[in-house]
């Protein structure tokens, strides 16, 4: 990403420090994130500044006028050890959490001037961070454990039971990793909602039990429909403002809302519809290591198929394309980068 473009050059890799592993990329899923630090990126840092204020531990935040490689969602091939570490081998096919630890910090790999993202032929990673792909599972399938394991974060921190039913509003790739989530976690009416034909198709192959256009019929009343008993959480995985005005207004009382969709704009609710209503408002950002181990156990066991989630290969310099590509929901849902 260099001045608001993404362009294919040669860069250099940082040299390896005590407890990293250099690996080389076997494949990157583009993330919607990304999509919006393209055309925001001076707004997400200014945002992601403001809630980190008063952390004990904050990033160190990427200078949007200086080049960065994006990609946080990979799998790769170690190439080489560094001192102090003793997780990964030479060979072994990894997944990360997209942190690593220098004595300068905190770096966010896919949003660093310094550690290059997956959309590079090499990443430097976190040994400690770093797992294994098991069971054979390919390089491919694996990269998804990041985005899926957005959905079980988001699942967890909402609480939900098999006493719950559930309504996602928005079936891009997080909202189809909450549908996922949510049916391992045994819940049994799973409402999903998309403008897009493919998107729906998809949300039923990952376990929701019904799927709405909402230009048709809005979610919570074919939650109504379909249910109307159980207590209600509502996933907003959309992010454009609006969207969370108009779940809190739709919700019935003591509904929980959760917001996994990432807004990059202001918005406006009333909260007096909410206070009336006595819902409860809930916003999730990433995973913990937990989880993300979780998912990847889930995936390479075969609880977890992400198979029809993957709707194009690109090479790095198709990443560009790629980006334009994905604006159309009915086009893909997530595309690979494989160097």
């Amino acid at each position: 990403m260099r001045d608001g473009a993404l362009v294919v050059d040669d860069v250099e890799t940082p040299p390896l420090q005590a407890g990293q592993i250099r690996a080389r990329v076997k494949a990157c899923g583009i993330c919607g994130s990304d999509l919006h630090t393209l055309h925001h990126a001076d707004r997400m840092v200014e945002m992601s500044r403001s809630s980190a204020r008063g952390e004990p531990i904050a990033p160190v935040f990427m200078d949007p006028n200086s080049d960065v490689v994006m990609g946080h969602e990979f799998s790769a091939e170690v190439l080489e050890v560094g001192p102090n570490v003793g997780n990964a081998a030479v060979g072994d096919l990894v997944v990360s959490m997209p942190i690593v630890f220098d004595m300068s910090g905190v770096h966010p790999i896919g949003y660093s001037n310094l550690y290059p993202g997956g959309y590079a032929e090499e990443v430097v990673l976190a040994d400690v961070l770093s797992l294994k792909v098991p069971n054979g599972l390919t390089a491919e399938h694996a990269a998804l454990t990041e985005p899926m394991a957005v959905g079980l974060h988001a699942v967890n921190k909402a609480r939900v039971t098999q006493r719950d039913a559930a309504v996602v509003i928005g079936c891009g790739p997080v909202g189809l990793a909450v549908i996922a989530a949510l049916a391992a976690a045994g819940c049994e009416t799973i409402v999903a909602a998309d403008y897009s034909t493919r998107r729906r198709a998809l949300a039923a192959a990952l376990g929701a039990t019904e799927v709405v256009d909402p230009r048709e019929e809005p979610p919570v009343d074919a939650w109504r429909r379909v249910d109307g008993r159980r207590q209600l959480v509502v996933f907003e995985a959309v992010g454009i403002p609006g969207m969370l005005a108009e779940a809190i207004t739709a919700a019935p009382r003591n509904a929980r809302i959760c917001v996994v969709g990432v807004c990059m704009e202001p918005d406006r609710i009333d909260p007096m519809i909410a206070i009336g209503k006595e819902l409860s408002v809930q916003f999730v950002l990433g995973y913990d290591p937990a989880e993300f181990g979780e998912t990847l156990r889930r995936i390479a066991e075969g609880e977890l198929d992400v198979a029809p989630l993957i709707t194009g290969h690109v090479g790095l310099d198709g990443v560009a394309g790629a980006f334009e590509a994905l604006a159309d929901p009915d086009a893909h849902a997530k595309i690979l980068v494989v160097p």
